[in-house]
């Protein structure tokens, strides 16, 4: 059986090594941007599982320049990087949430650094109007762009419960819009929100199969301090897998995922000094060669042939 270099699936890792002939670092920026779901046109509160930092805790200073920003980082990762190219991820909170005018400016100071090989860009498929989606054509010339939309489940019990604030069909149209212009779209989905079964899990994988998307972050849900999924899980603690069960379903989720998409993220991270549960989390080089090595002896794979995109 063939397979993606050492791996069983179809990693960010051999996509970018064929891609650009090396690996990538990625350097998070904050674009200084809010969310409609924070500033009251949705809601006040933002997504359940939110921090104060909008998904971006690992993100740059947002009172910095994009430039000083990709410096900063730049001389952070220089230890464990030894490659020489970057990908500009604005990570924090939603980053197509602002005058085009600005998102221009910073889009393109990011695009700018020889350095940068792509930009990528994490937003809500609720705010990608049709402005902003010809800023990101016009960029897609210049460098590749990736976006990143935060659908998390296909189910509206789950997506009430976590506060996501759009429809399915909402997120379908981004698809679509993105891809018609070229743009690569990488989704991101919750593991193990409460009340959601293995089978509602792999339903919504089995959903992203027939849509035309080339990456995905399967990220387990992570409960931190201060936010209202923290407050929740106090009051109604619910189960969270040991790193056995995760590593055991997390093979099963990429032995039905369409074999050409590329996987961003096995599970995820969240600072450790926010960190609630699952604690086992907090150890990422432990975990991260736990699931590869089980990825690697599973049986799961049994039958099934992965053969890289032509």
């Amino acid at each position: 059986m063939k397979t993606w270099g050492e791996k069983r699936y179809y990693s960010l890792d051999y996509y970018l090594k064929q891609t650009f002939g090396e690996k990538l670092y990625k350097l998070s920026l904050d674009g200084g941007m809010s969310c409609p779901n924070r500033d009251g046109t949705l809601g006040k509160d933002g997504c359940i599982f939110c921090s104060a930092g909008g998904s971006g805790d690992f993100a740059g200073n947002r009172n910095w320049s994009i430039r000083e920003q990709l410096a900063f980082e730049k001389a952070l990762v220089q230890k464990k990087h030894t490659g020489s190219s970057y990908i500009a991820y604005f990570q924090a909170y939603t980053n197509t949430y602002a005058p085009v005018s600005y998102l221009k400016r910073i889009f393109k100071e990011a695009v700018s650094e020889p350095d940068v090989k792509v930009l990528s860009i994490a937003t809500r498929p609720d705010c990608l109007p049709e402005e902003v989606l010809s800023l990101l054509c016009d960029l897609n010339r210049i460098k590749p762009v990736w976006v990143e939309l935060g659908l998390q489940t296909i189910h509206p019990e789950s997506a009430d419960f976590i506060r996501r604030g759009y429809s399915l069909d909402v997120f379908e149209k981004a698809v679509y819009d993105l891809k018609k212009r070229g743009i690569s779209v990488i989704v991101h989905t919750i593991l193990y929100l409460p009340g959601e079964t293995k089978e509602m899990m792999l339903e919504t994988v089995s959903y992203l199969n027939t849509l035309p998307i080339d990456g995905i972050k399967l990220q387990l849900l992570h409960v931190l301090k201060g936010t209202d999924l923290a407050d929740y899980y106090e009051r109604h603690p619910f189960p969270l897998p040991d790193l056995e069960e995760y590593e055991r379903f997390l093979g099963e989720i990429l032995s039905h995922l369409r074999p050409d998409i590329v996987v961003h993220r096995l599970t995820g991270d969240g600072p450790k000094s926010l960190l609630v549960a699952p604690l086992w989390t907090g150890n990422k080089r432990l975990v991260l060669n736990r699931i590869q090595k089980h990825l690697k002896d599973s049986d799961i794979w049994q039958g099934k042939s992965y053969l890289p995109p032509v």
